[in-house]
């Protein structure tokens, strides 16, 4: 059976459209399917195990139900919702963020060069075009780069990690890459090697953003989780961290170390003394650290601060200069939202030269990032400036989302902590509520009937009558007998208000549903 019709029988079986009992049809082999995939050179069972093995949450079955869902709506069912609200996924332009005028203003330019001289774009963007088409071959950004970015952007971005921190940055340790992500994925890649007959092992976050634990799944790695404190506003506690490594050592070798700050998808902002620790942990056990700092922009409570772990890892003084460090940056997060374009950062910082080296050599085999993302990246990294033409409208819009995200942060925050059972922690930063929710004994009964776990359960049932689709906690990680989902702050104001509303009915029908 098809992801997509084991998705839907899931969905129909959680809505009570066929009998709980038919779901285990699923787990049922056809034998003439068998025999044909025998005769085939690549089947499931004799593909590479880590790719069967790799989970991607926030783009999972929940997801391909709710597309599936809005294909019904197109052609004319009948349900109690109008649309689907896709709360899962942090795409800040798909609800509906307006683009920066600057950042697509530069990139229509470089598209088309013909629109330079037509005289309907500011000085500023005209200038800020031909300085990147004059840095791509043949003086097109359909033309090839180098593989890790063009040198001009990279200067930008070393300039702007200076202006940032009060610190130099220098360029050559800086390449660009196709969207945070894939710069991750490239530094990961580096630890693919057992040592002394152990696996490599990579400590990060629980919860955590999928895209950690799918790619340690897919290249062999092992996931060595710590978990995040909640009841302290999601911090990270120094002891925990020695735990989970002192228990990990005995079946692998941990190399590296994870911090997302702000945190994804738990909403918190890592205070300087928190980074300092971990920092310090870092070098007294040699580990490698990952800054993911893709939301920097993206800090609303009052009390906090976003500290880069360069700035921290500097001002510690030189005998912190050999902690390895890559911290990495997107214009798909922030005020940008940029994230059809790809374009990301990584900054390295203590990590040998030979292995830097080489670590450029294997991105050269991806040839280049993305052009146009990487000018979505100049325009991030210099933005215009004061007296610019651009410069007036350029602050308001970022100044409008920025703004326009902290009310929705709270007003997220409030609706949750409003609903009986449920408990959210202040979104700091980011662009996600993780709130924690109790579930009534029937109801964790019935999805174990199903044979999915309850927060998925409760999840399917939202989006099958709601249209709401939200990613179930588990698909991150969250401590044992506790249930949570993330759900973004993304949408606008007036439908954010009516997908509470919504949410809070649904919550008082299943939990008297499965009460009593």
């Amino acid at each position: 059976m098809s992801q997509l019709k084991l998705i839907s029988r899931v969905s129909r079986v959680l809505s009570g459209a066929v009998k709980r009992s038919e779901l285990f049809e699923i787990n049922k082999v056809n034998t003439n399917n068998a025999r044909t995939m025998a005769s085939k050179g690549l089947t499931v069972e004799n593909m590479n195990p880590n790719i069967v093995k790799l989970e991607y949450a926030v783009r999972g079955p929940l997801v391909i139900r709710a597309g599936e869902i809005e294909k019904e709506l197109e052609k004319g069912a009948q349900k109690p919702f109008k649309r689907v609200i896709k709360a899962n996924i942090g795409d800040a332009h798909a609800m509906g963020q307006k683009p920066i005028t600057f950042i697509r203003q530069v990139m229509a330019c470089l598209a088309l060069p013909d629109l330079i001289d037509k005289g309907i774009f500011p000085e500023d963007v005209k200038q800020r075009a031909r300085e990147i088409l004059d840095a791509c071959g043949g003086g097109s950004v359909g033309s090839y780069t180098a593989s890790h970015g063009i040198e001009l952007v990279r200067r930008r971005v070393a300039d702007y990690i200076q202006r940032r921190d009060g610190h130099p940055a220098h360029w050559e340790d800086i390449f660009l890459s196709s969207g945070a992500s894939t710069a991750i994925k490239n530094c990961l890649q580096l630890f693919c090697n057992d040592l002394g007959g152990k696996t490599s092992g990579v400590m990060i976050p629980i919860p955590q953003y999928p895209l950690y634990s799918a790619s340690l799944a897919e290249y062999g790695l092992a996931q060595v989780g710590y978990y995040l404190d909640e009841e302290h506003h999601w911090g990270l506690d120094l002891r925990e961290l020695e735990r989970s490594l002192a228990e990990a050592s005995a079946t692998c070798n941990v190399r590296a170390l994870v911090v997302i700050n702000p945190g994804n998808p738990t909403g918190q902002v890592l205070t300087r003394d928190n980074i300092e620790s971990i920092i310090k942990f870092a070098k007294k056990h040699g580990l490698f650290l990952f800054a993911d700092e893709v939301y920097q922009d993206n800090v609303y409570a009052a009390g906090s601060k976003f500290h880069s772990f360069k700035k921290v890892l500097v001002e510690l003084g030189d005998d912190y200069k050999d902690v390895e460090l890559a911290s990495f940056m997107s214009v798909s997060k922030g005020y940008m939202g940029e994230c059809g374009a790809r374009g990301g950062w990584a900054e390295l910082r203590g990590v040998n030269a030979a292995v830097r080296a080489q670590l450029y050599k294997c991105i050269s085999a991806m040839l280049c990032p993305n052009v146009l993302g990487q000018a979505a990246i100049d325009c991030v990294a210099r933005p215009p400036q004061p007296g610019e033409p651009s410069y007036e409208l350029y602050i308001k819009e970022k100044t409008d989302v920025l703004d326009s995200l902290k009310k929705r942060a709270e007003m997220i925050v409030d609706a949750f902590n409003q609903m009986q059972g449920f408990k959210c922690n202040v979104v700091q930063g980011a662009m996600y509520a993780f709130p924690r929710f109790e579930l009534p004994p029937r109801a964790v009964a019935a999805a174990a009937a199903a044979g999915i776990p309850p927060d998925t359960f409760y999840a399917f049932r939202l989006l099958e009558e709601t249209g709401i689709c939200i990613v179930p906690g588990s698909g991150f990680g969250q401590r044992p007998g506790t249930y949570h989902f993330r759900t973004t702050i993304l949408p606008q104001p007036e439908l954010l208000r009516e997908m509470l509303d919504i949410f809070k009915k649904f919550h008082q029908k299943f939990t008297a549903e499965y009460s009593g």
